[in-house]
């Protein structure tokens, strides 16, 4: 049976750490003395979470569609935790575009793949050569996979089921080097961050009479949904709960976690 994961004083990397569920995490392993690295979305972001943290936290901006962007940085982490190795990799989306597939420019649908997807797999792949080195793991964040995706959440649903077979992949494909993956499956990604919710409100003021008559009572109601699941969400008690998984012996290839406080 694998050991409980252990990582204090110990090197770990936590991506959109900047806001949201990824900053809380990055915070609270900061607490527990590990040594943490991240990205951001901003260098404001980066100097308020430096900030937070006493300086435990180093983040950097970091355009996670941009895939030499990514290795430059995983290269300039890897160098400095050296042959130690990394223990732990939790990687969150950063990008949940929203509204009706009709109203949504094509080029904002695959900002949220580069981001999700294949950002993800850029991050996943530059930093092996350092989990292997530890036997680490990776805990992926995503939602909770729904059979019907509700209306305005289409593309969000869709780049986090790319997320979660290339997860599943890569938990067959890394066990023989003794990396564990693991899918933390959020019941509502999206009251951890206000980007849905502000997504809808943009397109929202944007909309022309045409297309708020056809859109604009579904729109009213799936902001008003957005917002109250914002409310509800506490991004503290998911982040909690992701490293309560994060650091289990054993763990199944999917877990869920409840977003509510």
């Amino acid at each position: 049976m694998r050991p409980l994961l252990r990582t204090s004083g110990r090197p770990v990397v936590v991506t959109n750490a900047g806001h949201g569920l990824g900053r809380e995490i990055a915070l609270m392993l900061a607490k527990r003395r590990s040594i943490v690295f991240g990205t951001a979305g901003s260098a404001q972001e980066v100097e308020d979470l430096r900030s937070a943290s006493s300086g435990r936290v180093s983040l950097i901006a970091c355009d996670m569609q941009q895939t030499q962007m990514v290795n430059a940085w995983a290269a300039g982490v890897s160098e400095a935790i050296g042959r130690s190795g990394l223990d732990l990799l939790i990687n969150t989306a950063v990008h949940l575009p929203s509204g009706p597939l009709e109203l949504l420019p094509l080029e904002e649908v695959r900002r949220g793949f580069e981001a999700n997807v294949f950002g993800g797999l850029a991050v996943i792949n530059a930093f092996l050569p350092a989990l292997r080195m530890a036997q680490g793991r990776i805990v992926q964040i995503s939602s909770s996979g729904r059979d019907e995706p509700p209306p305005c959440v289409g593309p969000s649903d869709a780049s986090q089921a790319a997320v979660e077979a290339f997860s599943a992949a890569y938990r067959a494909e890394l066990k023989p080097f003794g990396i564990d993956v693991v899918i933390a499956s959020l019941c509502d990604l999206e009251a951890t961050s206000t980007g849905p919710a502000n997504d809808l409100t943009r397109l929202d003021d944007s909309m022309t009479a045409a297309q708020r008559k056809l859109y604009g009572k579904l729109l009213r109601v799936w902001m008003k949904k957005l917002s109250e699941g914002e409310a509800r969400g506490d991004p503290a008690t998911a982040a909690a709960r992701v490293l309560d998984l994060a650091f289990q012996g054993q763990v199944p290839v999917k877990a869920a976690i409840d977003t509510r406080a």
